[in-house]
């Protein structure tokens, strides 16, 4: 089962994660004075933070096209 090949969600929900995850940080360091989410509340941030790139990757993975395997055994 090691050289089944990775199935393409999973391919992109992981490159989704990466560039989400490397766009935050770019944020973070552009505009460490919160001001992109300043208008919200501190716990409406806290909680927004995380389901960004969450909610990014779960739409990848649901978006790409399943990779097809052969059948049991093969």
């Amino acid at each position: 089962m090691a050289t089944a090949p990775v199935e393409t969600k999973v391919k992109a929900a992981s490159a989704v994660t990466f560039v989400v995850g490397i766009a935050l940080a770019v944020l973070n360091a552009v505009a460490a004075d919160s001001s992109l989410l300043g208008p919200l509340p501190a716990w409406l941030q806290a909680i927004t933070l995380p389901l960004v790139p969450t909610a990014l990757t779960w739409l990848a993975g649901y978006q790409a096209r399943h990779t097809a395997r052969g059948p049991i055994g093969s």
